[in-house]
């Protein structure tokens, strides 16, 4: 087998490369679906797999491929929730020199048509009978779709012989599509990334050595494997020979998961940290005196993380550890080295809280076109508030008017099929401009300020930055999200959705009745008024938002107001919400 700096040069020949170095190793663990047993079940009812068995999964997938004669470069997309069937089938395209083309399971109907239909996609993988019959729905949009195939029966189907797959799985280059990966774009219809094995093979190149793993080393993944930064995540952990876990698919039961897999890394949004954040808080403020108490553990906490603490202190850090370090390490299963986060910038005040725990959290930045990362903070080079350096092989430049610019062997060749947006993302030079704006301080590490197309401009001509303001207000633990409006309007208001969860735990220990509307309860709005006056004490003028309204009901993917990767869709936003927002301006 072909191999490069260490690892296998094509994807197409990952799990066999993973096999030959660490066949009988543990490489997934995954909870079983109910009446199900395997031979290797454990006694906390967690399922093992082992390079070999991954392989061999594999191999059947990729060999039952091609008895459906999918040809090389053809487009194979996969509907599915996480899980290590989707990995199967993941590998199982490239080793049929096919290319992947992931979709949402929570993408709506219109998204679902336009990639299949985009990507000219010949066949689809579906998670269940429902999902399938959502795609059988749009035969007469998709015209190149052949076959509809549930996730579980694929290594049933009749096989072509091993032999033909070897064949297929080396005739695979590395300047050939890998992925074909649709962002979820604020505005209009997504666009089809494509990757190529070199490009997915230059950001492995250019990590491994920044965050390293191993054997015994064990990753918790609930992150959607359609988003490409989970994808990463599992090629990083299995080329390491580390063991990926699958969550058992209900989001609210991550943390107890957490507790039982002990994972030694962590990707997450910032969410989850902040969630856990909020539970300490609330548990600190039910006791008396609790708030103070935390601070001041926090503080030395951060103090020994950054080898500050005096010895006069370490008496109380080690009261410290025994009634908040220790217990905020054990919520992650104890054995946490660092956690992974991205797609949105996490509250200063949380990153403090792990940290004094022993948790190290490190910032990332990256776009799908850019291969999923562009800079990263790692344990050899970190700085809060950024999103670290530029890793090896990617140049970073700031253009005039403040957009981050990238370019290396990472970033994409194109859009699939879509020549106009290729040229408009990428320049005669090759670099990429990512439509964020940012800077690069003295030492090089790289701070995103906010997007280039979400600039406000106010009609006395002020530029703003949203995002800025947004973040600032969601700091408050009562805030799910607030939206800043005020492009061609004389100054900023704000839309606000609330955290039902920590509102009722709120109520809970001031017992306030919320009744049925908390949004309109004027105790609610006393809170969220606090949240606005302290965000708006660290905004430049024209940035403090002057009114708010509080809306009944959180932003979501369904509701079309949030892609799939929960980033907002401002227009949408706007056009639902129109009539409060008017209602702000005075009508």
């Amino acid at each position: 087998m072909d191999v490069v700096d260490g690892r296998p040069s094509t994807l197409a020949r990952f799990t066999q490369w993973t096999e030959e170095r660490y066949g009988p190793e543990t490489a997934l663990r995954f909870r079983a679906p109910e009446g199900q047993a395997h031979a290797q079940a454990r006694g906390d009812g967690w399922q093992t797999r082992t390079y070999g068995e991954l392989a061999a999964e594999v191999r059947a997938v990729g060999r039952a491929l091609l008895g459906l004669r999918v040809a090389a470069g053809e487009r194979v997309a996969v509907l599915a929730e996480t899980r290590p069937q989707w990995t199967y089938t993941h590998f199982g395209v490239l080793a049929a020199g096919a290319v992947l083309v992931p979709v949402y399971p929570t993408a709506g109907k219109e998204e679902l048509a336009w990639v299949l239909a985009d990507s000219e996609a010949v066949l689809v993988v579906c998670d269940d009978a429902a999902q399938a019959q959502r795609v059988e729905a749009l035969r007469a949009k998709l015209p190149r779709l052949r076959e509809v195939i549930l996730m579980d029966a694929l290594p049933a189907l009749p096989l072509a012989p091993e032999p033909e797959l070897l064949a297929r799985s080396q005739a695979v280059t590395p300047d050939a599509d890998a992925s074909i990966v649709y962002t979820s774009g604020t505005t209009g219809l997504p666009k089809g990334c494509r990757l190529t094995h070199a490009n997915l093979g230059a950001i492995q190149d250019a990590t491994l050595p920044l965050i390293k793993g191993g054997p015994g080393d064990s990753t918790y993944l609930y992150l959607p494997l359609a988003h490409l930064l989970a994808q990463l995540i599992q090629f990083t952990t299995l080329l390491e020979g580390g063991e990926l876990c699958y969550f058992g698919g209900r989001i609210e039961d991550v943390l107890s998961e957490l507790s039982v897999v002990r994972p030694t890394h962590l990707p997450s949004v910032p969410r989850l940290f902040e969630k856990l954040h909020s539970v300490v808080l609330s548990l600190a403020e039910s006791q008396e005196g609790g708030r103070e108490r935390l601070d001041e553990a926090v503080r030395l906490g951060v103090l020994a993380a950054e080898g500050r603490l005096p010895e006069s202190l370490r008496d109380r850090h080690a009261e410290a550890d025994k009634t908040l370090y220790s217990l905020v390490r054990n919520a992650f299963g104890g054995r946490l080295k660092w956690a992974l986060t991205g797609g949105a910038p996490i509250a200063p005040a949380t990153l403090d809280l792990l940290r004094a725990c022993g948790i190290a959290v490190y910032e990332g930045y990256g776009m799908t076109e850019s291969g999923g990362v562009i800079s990263l903070n790692h344990p050899d080079a970190v700085r809060y508030g950024t999103v670290g350096r530029p890793i090896a092989g990617c140049e970073v430049r700031i253009a005039q008017d403040g957009e981050v610019l990238a370019r290396g062997p990472m970033v994409f060749p194109g859009y699939h099929a879509n020549a106009a947006a290729s040229a408009e993302a990428l320049d005669a030079e090759g670099w990429l401009h990512t439509g964020d704006l940012g800077e690069l301080d003295p030492d090089g590490y790289l701070r995103i300020t906010g997007r280039k197309k979400e600039l406000i401009i106010t009609s006395a001509g002020k530029n703003i930055t949203p995002t800025e303001a947004e973040f600032a207000v969601q700091r408050s633990r009562y805030v799910s999200r607030a939206v800043l409006i005020g492009d061609r309007r004389p100054h900023p208001v704000a839309l606000i959705t609330l955290d039902t969860d920590e509102l009722t735990a709120w109520a809970t220990r001031e017992a306030v009745d919320l009744g049925d509307s908390p949004s309109t309860h004027p105790s609610v709005r006393t809170l969220i008024e606090a949240a606005v006056t302290e965000a708006n004490a660290t905004l430049s003028r024209p940035a403090r938002i002057r009114a708010f309204h509080i809306l009944p009901e959180d932003l979501t993917p369904e509701a079309g107001t949030l892609t799939p990767t929960l980033k907002l869709r401002r227009t949408a936003v706007a056009k639902r919400y129109a009539k409060e927002i008017e209602g702000l301006y005075g009508g």
